[in-house]
């Protein structure tokens, strides 16, 4: 019995170290190392956002957290039907929207379907019905168009269109 209490004030003294560390320079340079690791993952690599709005519903819903990983696109550009993070004004306002259209390709909305070079793509991951008609646009170079998942809202209430290959910041994480 007397080497289980030692045990225990062992483990119990582990535990209280562990958790209140001594303040010592070492643990000190440990603490700033990871606080300068962190600040740099979550403010250049894997951004967390907010999601405010519902254009992307119901992939993205109003209020959930995402994070984004801003090296996704390092090496190639979007493809279609891939979710990007664009950065909208400034570094802080962010929208998440979906590539629905790849530079020089012409894009249309006909009784709220999209066609791309005249043809008709499936979007399975448009869940709720709309009534857009919009004129086939070209798609310019170093460009993708983009709109979001919730075509029930109108159109005017929608931010869609072209945006250029700078402004996506990377995609989000899920």
């Amino acid at each position: 019995t007397e080497s289980t209490g030692r045990e225990t004030m062992t483990a119990h003294h582990m535990i209280r170290r562990f958790l209140f560390p001594p303040m010592t320079p070492r643990f000190l340079v440990r603490v700033a190392f990871v606080a300068i690791l962190a600040y740099l993952f979550f403010g250049h690599v894997c951004m967390p956002i907010r999601i405010q709005g519902s254009s992307m519903e119901p992939t993205y819903h109003d209020g959930g957290i995402n994070f984004i990983w801003r090296l996704r696109y390092s090496g190639s550009p979007p493809r279609r039907h891939d979710v990007v993070a664009i950065r909208f004004a400034g570094k802080s306002v962010i929208l998440l929207k979906r590539v629905v259209a790849l530079e020089g390709e012409s894009v249309e909305f006909r009784q709220g379907r999209l066609f791309v070079d005249g043809k008709g793509i499936d979007e399975p991951y448009v869940r709720y019905p709309c009534d857009w008609n919009l004129p086939p646009r070209r798609v310019e170079q170093k460009h993708v168009y983009v709109v979001g998942d919730n075509r029930a809202m109108p159109l005017e209430n929608h931010a869609l269109g072209q945006t250029s290959l700078r402004r996506i910041v990377g995609g989000p994480l899920w």
